[in-house]
């Protein structure tokens, strides 16, 4: 009877290392600076010495972005990539990349150059050193003051709003550790400020100064965007603003009627004529625009209620690249 043939055990598979740094970079139209920002970080983050993995997140680019990210994840076993189906905005992309991160240090940055990915090691080293996020902060800023203002206003309402004081809220270039992502990641993407949102569940933080150059084409954010900026962070970090609102705005009007009437009997009083018509148009203008604001952030909760109960997906991917 003929020996029964040994059976080959099957050959071991290859373990594989998981990263111990994610960056993640969400990207719209920007073919003409994505290969220099891949290259560099990668560059960088090899003198490490240690595994990591780059996410890039295309939020529905219109030029040749994706054809430069599929090159890059071919030549590159460590670039992952996410293609959305049309642009949803820089915030669910975001959302994106850090549900997707793998590593104990997860970094985000923007594609534009404006900041060097050479300063990657200085914020791996600020979270590894024990912090559970180290905020980027733009030293030397080259922007315009139509830039600049109204990033000034918006950091002091997040300060205000959310209790921390840091410099700067804006800056997209920080590192995270997993721990301080993992509570607030189902809220990532519906809220704009994803550090903000870190912070205000009381994430420790440490400023880490950054080069900052200008962007080479104009700024996306218009005066418009700005506005409804402001309104999102009134909605999303002001605890009862409807309330306050109220309030501020019977002091406001209180006091201007105290001084219009004073003014006016005085003005009476001395001149014999009071142009009472003119002040009751300021008047009535004045209140006006305070209720058009109201009803501009009244607005913004009302489309949070909305998206909430329509149950719409953040995003919807249309292709996926890496593992």
């Amino acid at each position: 009877m003929a020996k029964p043939k040994p059976v080959a055990e099957p050959a071991p598979r290859a373990v594989q290392t998981l990263p111990e740094i994610s960056l993640v970079v969400p990207v719209y139209n920007e073919e003409r600076t994505l290969e220099e920002v891949c290259r560099r970080a990668t560059a960088t983050l090899e003198e490490l010495g240690k595994p990591f993995e780059l996410i890039v997140v295309d939020d529905g680019s219109r030029d040749g972005t994706w054809a430069v990210v599929e090159r890059l994840a071919a030549g590159d076993g460590r670039v992952r990539a996410v293609r959305f189906k049309r642009n949803f905005g820089q915030h669910p992309a975001m959302h994106a990349g850090l549900v997707r991160a793998r590593g104990d240090v997860v970094v985000t940055m923007d594609a534009d150059l404006q900041n060097v990915p050479e300063d990657l090691p200085r914020l791996i080293a600020a979270v590894e050193g024990g912090a559970d996020v180290a905020s980027g902060r733009r030293r030397g800023r080259d922007d315009s003051w139509g830039r600049t203002l109204p990033s000034k206003l918006v950091n002091g309402m997040l300060r205000r709003f959310t209790g921390v004081s840091i410099a700067d809220f804006g800056c997209a270039f920080n590192a995270y550790s997993r721990s301080a992502l993992e509570p607030v990641l189902g809220v990532i993407g519906k809220q704009k400020f994803t550090k903000a949102l870190v912070l205000s569940a009381g994430a420790s933080v440490v400023e880490v100064d950054l080069s900052h150059q200008a962007r080479a084409d104009s700024s996306r954010y218009s005066p418009f965007r700005l506005i409804r900026l402001a309104l999102h962070i009134l909605a999303g970090f002001w605890p009862q603003p409807i309330q306050w609102a109220g309030v501020l705005i019977g002091a406001i009007c209180a006091l201007l009627a105290i001084a219009v009437g004073v003014w006016g009997i005085i003005f009476w009083v001395v001149q014999g004529d009071f142009p009472g018509l003119l002040f009751l148009g300021g008047l009535v203008l004045g209140v006006l625009a305070v209720q058009g604001f109201i009803l501009a952030l009244v607005g913004e909760y009302l489309g949070r209620i909305q998206r909430d109960v329509e149950g719409r997906p953040l995003y919807t991917i249309d292709q996926e690249l890496g593992e």
